[in-house]
């Protein structure tokens, strides 16, 4: 059982190492496959949210255990206040409801975010530990899962929904600095930057780069709307929007 085990001493993870490059690869070969199969997968797309569903809960709920059995699981960090966290609330909800509004929140919040933690994660565990391939895979989901409705069931990103996930960035930001001066917690990275080097480390001192964190949001959510822009002018365009 080494391979769940709490101490990462012996298989620590490096940024840009072969292991990390793979998981990025592996990352876009299945976004590039979402793309390509798209009219083939609009044909299961009960049975795909089912296994999208059943492989967020797996995944997240797995990963609570191993911090429980651990003695590792803590207020201060393992309340479903992360970004990511909040996106896997997000897709589970998206996937259940099919609400338009959460889809936009998910597009939003969840690609630009599970996407930068591929990139840059805070990660402890490398091969071939569980965290390792349980931190990969649920972001990956994430970012599928929004894909899998822009490209398959023809929803569509809107200027509304940009707003409404500022907001609502905005709104759990709010929530998380509060349980964060509760717990003395780094939900959001609101108290403190990542122990890890991550795209932080360009954005100044503490509480400087929050504010820069905000110009960032604003301008990755812009320029996420621009390639859906000229698309909702079509008049035959049936995209499913937040308007």
């Amino acid at each position: 059982m080494q391979l769940f085990e709490q101490n990462h001493s012996n298989y620590s993870f490096e940024i840009f190492s072969t292991s990390h490059l793979v998981m990025v690869v592996l990352f876009l070969i299945g976004s590039f496959f979402l793309y390509f199969q798209r009219k083939r997968l609009a044909g299961h797309k009960t049975m795909l949210r089912v296994i999208f569903l059943l492989l967020l809960l797996f995944l997240e709920g797995s990963y609570h255990y191993w911090l429980w059995i651990g003695g590792k699981w803590d207020v201060s960090f393992a309340l479903p206040l992360h970004l990511c966290s909040i996106s896997v609330l997000l897709c589970l909800l998206l996937l259940i409801l099919q609400k338009r509004l959460l889809f936009q929140l998910t597009y939003y919040i969840g690609i630009a975010g599970a996407t930068m933690a591929i990139l840059t994660p805070e990660l402890f565990f490398g091969y071939p530990h569980f965290r390792y391939f349980q931190f990969f895979f649920i972001h990956m989901i994430i970012v599928w899962t929004a894909l899998l409705y822009i490209f398959s069931f023809k929803y569509s990103p809107s200027s509304k929904g940009g707003v409404a996930a500022f907001i609502s960035l905005n709104i759990f930001a709010i929530i998380a600095a509060v349980i964060n001066y509760v717990t003395d917690g780094n939900y959001m990275f609101l108290s403190r930057k990542p122990a890890t080097s991550s795209v932080l480390d360009f954005f100044g001192p503490y509480p400087y780069y929050i504010f820069v964190l905000e110009a960032v949001a604003v301008l990755l959510f812009v320029l996420m709307y621009l390639p859906f822009k000229d698309r909702r002018k079509d008049p035959l365009e049936k995209r499913k929007t937040i308007s």
